[in-house]
């Protein structure tokens, strides 16, 4: 199974590769397959480092819990160890 992970835009670092802040790990995301603009601040979706969607403002919050539900209930964090075997 494939899964997207919500990130946070902190900086452009060019046109299309933004710098995003996934739970205070920051990992780049490209842009290039991301329909639409964003700016630093909005959350976007990654799936293995390309920014998938925009999620919208008002489902920032609802996104996030649901996230923390899948964390809590694996008893380790899987987007850490996903990342850090990328590192």
């Amino acid at each position: 199974m494939c899964l997207g992970v919500p990130g946070q835009i902190v900086k452009f670092i060019d046109a299309n590769v933004v710098l995003c802040d996934f739970w205070g790990m920051t990992r780049e995301s490209r842009l290039d397959l991301l329909e639409g603009t964003v700016t630093v601040g909005d959350y976007v979706l990654d799936h293995e480092g390309y920014a998938v969607r925009r999620i919208d403002d008002e489902l920032v919050a609802d996104t996030l819990a649901l996230y923390e539900i899948i964390l809590t209930e694996a008893g380790e964090d899987p987007i850490a160890t996903e990342a850090f075997a990328l590192a």
